[in-house]
């Protein structure tokens, strides 16, 4: 437990960043969820619409340092791989 004004304060902002950065973060996930749905079952304009969706979600995750920025590049560089593999095989 703090035991300073000033680690108090740290505490407090530290709590509110962290629920501030999970929110983010789930925002995130359920983005890159539903491109993945939409791959899975086969539909190629509901993944490109997902991933149109999904990349600035992640950009703006990135953005607000929830993530880091080239880890938000190898996701949105995975997902646009994945749909455009989907495409190529129809």
């Amino acid at each position: 437990m703090a035991n300073h004004k000033s680690a108090e304060k740290r505490n407090r902002q530290s709590q509110v960043r962290r629920i501030r950065n999970r929110a983010n973060r789930t925002r995130m996930r359920n983005a890159i969820k539903a491109v993945d749905a939409a791959i899975d079952t086969g539909s190629q304009d509901d993944a490109q619409v997902a991933l149109s969706v999904a990349i600035p979600v992640i950009a703006r995750t990135a953005s607000k340092g929830t993530i880091h920025k080239k880890n938000a590049s190898r996701k949105v560089s995975r997902l646009t791989k994945r749909v455009n593999k989907m495409q190529a095989a129809a």
